[in-house]
């Protein structure tokens, strides 16, 4: 089976080429909403990012590139039974996985955060040394939620019993259970509050290993990002955010994901907006996907 007969592609992210044999990187839309415990409507990220996308540059200050010179190709959104979660789990690690057996680097639009879950559980047969970077607000460590295993609350405990909890790193989480957060600290890499220079100091033990990203749009404080399931006060810029992109750069990073957005809160369009600028950045600063030999 080819990806483009689980995708159905209308609209593409800004810049996308034509091609996607000729494109390494391969941007999907995963528009997942069945577990959101507050605010449901994720469902519709993918496509609302794409919308705004063509408000941007194609040109990164940050990074000093250019999408115009980035190949990557835009999928599409995976067609989801929105009803059947274990379908939909599935059919997002059956793409995952087709697209690694092409030599893709994927980058992966939510819907909600169990997406990350069959994507490391495909990513993790093809990298047995990977490591997780989570960056969020909340810890997603939580065993179970609502009588539910799988669930956006419960996406990083399975990641955790999937990879090892010693190969998930977490930054500026600020939400959680006491349960969650006493996990985190015995057995992940566990950062609370913090970022950049937590990002710093982790980055000496991550050297050659294969790195997938994601990252929960509500690690930004609601002031820079409302439009999100569950906004929760408290937290980063979007310049610690830009940050982290340019710490990464030349970084084995063999796929990304960006998740939570639900654009129905984000009255300004300041929430898609920003998501859209994060994907450029993760499209231009991951494109090289070489491991960083100097540390």
């Amino acid at each position: 089976m080819k990806t483009a007969e689980l995708c159905v592609r209308d609209w593409s992210f800004l810049a996308a080429k034509d091609s996607y044999q000729e494109s390494r990187l391969v941007l999907a839309g995963i528009p997942l909403d069945l577990t959101s415990s507050f605010r449901p409507g994720s469902r519709q990220g993918p496509q609302a990012i794409r919308s705004v996308s063509e408000g941007l540059e194609e040109f990164s200050p940050y990074l000093n590139l250019d999408l115009a010179d980035c190949h990557f190709y835009d999928q599409g959104d995976l067609l989801l039974p929105q009803g059947n979660l274990n379908v939909c789990l599935q059919r997002i690690e059956q793409l995952c996985r087709l697209l690694l057996q092409d030599e893709k680097l994927p980058v992966f639009l939510g819907g909600e955060h169990l997406i990350t879950y069959p994507i490391i559980k495909a990513a993790f047969d093809f990298y047995p040394d990977l490591a997780v970077l989570h960056f969020d607000a909340h810890a997603d460590l939580r065993d179970e939620y609502l009588g539910e295993t799988y669930s956006h609350a419960t996406v990083m405990r399975r990641v955790c019993e999937l990879i090892g909890p010693e190969n998930v790193y977490q930054f500026g989480i600020r939400s959680g259970t006491r349960e969650e957060f006493a996990y985190g600290d015995n057995f992940t890499h566990f950062y609370p509050f913090r970022v950049v220079q937590a990002l710093q100091s982790s980055l000496s033990a991550l050297v050659e290993r294969p790195l997938y990203v994601t990252l929960d749009i509500d690690v930004l404080d609601p002031a820079y990002a409302p439009g999100t399931g569950t906004p929760e006060p408290g937290g980063v810029s979007p310049q610690d955010i830009f940050q982290i992109f340019t710490l990464l750069q030349g970084w084995n990073v063999i796929g990304y994901d960006i998740v939570e957005l639900a654009p129905v809160y984000d009255h300004s369009g300041i929430t898609t907006l920003l998501a859209a600028k994060l994907v450029r950045e993760g499209l231009l600063a991951f494109q090289a996907g070489q491991a960083n030999e100097s540390g």
